[in-house]
């Protein structure tokens, strides 16, 4: 939808937090509950929240989520932490906060899939349990890489690099230790970051970083009639010169040649890639949906 987009909001009323810092924030205190359990209650959490081999054939399916909400140490929070920061808010003001949340999800499933099946059958050579949220900040990552290719990044904070190369580096690493599991890879789960990576890839190559194309579960679970959607896509019409034409309403046709290529712009390049008239094009239909809303 137009307006889950961070641009197509009122400036003028209270925004929420981004869904990214209450996931990292939710991050942070999850780590904290780790290391206060560790001195002073001891319980088992850990080990019913952890993706474990043992869990997973006992149909402890909800490790498969969980084990992204904790880490071992201090260092794997920060890395991972880091990582969210940077291209989480990015992809959250640029796809909106649903498809945020679709992103890391998916990807975080991925990775928990690929690395719980090798652990089921290899438990000896994958470890016997799993925690960290490497896999959807992985998915996270790669989408950004697709989404913005030649943008430089920091590889380590400090060499730069374009985007797409990082992460076709990233695949070839997490493949290779993957398929060599050795003790000299220090313990990362690279099947986890390797499944992130290349469902983040593949929400791209589907287009469903983009607004009118439905996710999976929205096909399923909100069937409309054809005549449903077409009044719902319709809000109004516009003059492209600047003045609304409330009365006439907004086509389908509209849509595709004008309002989407302009969100397609704004995923590729950023929201300042803009010009005057796009903006004009896109503030009209936010005004609109507010009045309809």
């Amino acid at each position: 939808m137009l307006d889950d987009r961070d641009y197509m909001r009122d400036s003028s009323r209270r925004e929420p937090l981004p869904w990214s810092v209450k996931l990292l924030i939710a991050l942070v205190v999850c780590f904290a509950l780790q290391c206060i359990n560790d001195v002073y209650f001891k319980s088992s959490a850990e080990r019913w929240l952890a993706m474990t081999s043992t869990g997973l054939r006992d149909g402890h399916a909800w490790q498969l989520f969980t084990f992204q909400f904790l880490h071992a140490d201090f260092l794997h929070l920060l890395f991972n932490g880091l990582s969210l920061w940077f291209f989480g808010r990015w992809i959250e003001f640029a796809l909106g906060r649903h498809r945020f949340a679709a992103v890391f999800v998916l990807t975080g499933l991925a990775g928990a899939l690929l690395q719980g099946g090798l652990m089921l059958v290899l438990p000896d050579v994958f470890g016997p349990a799993v925690v960290g949220a490497s896999a959807g900040v992985s998915g996270l990552f790669a989408v950004f890489a697709w989404l913005e290719s030649e943008s430089e990044v920091r590889w380590n904070f400090v060499l730069p690099i374009k985007a797409k190369t990082l992460f076709w580096i990233y695949v070839a690493v997490e493949a290779f230790f993957t398929v060599v599991p050795t003790q000299r890879q220090g313990g990362v789960a690279h099947a986890a970051n390797l499944g992130g990576l290349l469902m983040g890839m593949q929400f791209v190559r589907l287009g469903w970083h983009r607004d009118y194309v439905a996710l999976p579960w929205e096909k399923w679970f909100k069937r409309r009639p054809k005549a449903a959607k077409r009044n719902a896509a319709s809000v109004a019409g516009f003059d492209l010169r600047g003045a609304a034409k409330p009365e006439e309403p907004l086509t389908e046709d509209f849509i595709s040649k004008e309002v989407d290529p302009i969100l397609d712009k704004i995923s590729a390049h950023g929201i300042h890639s803009l010009t005057e008239r796009e903006r004009k094009i896109l503030e009209q239909a936010r005004a609109v949906m507010a009045k309809r809303s």
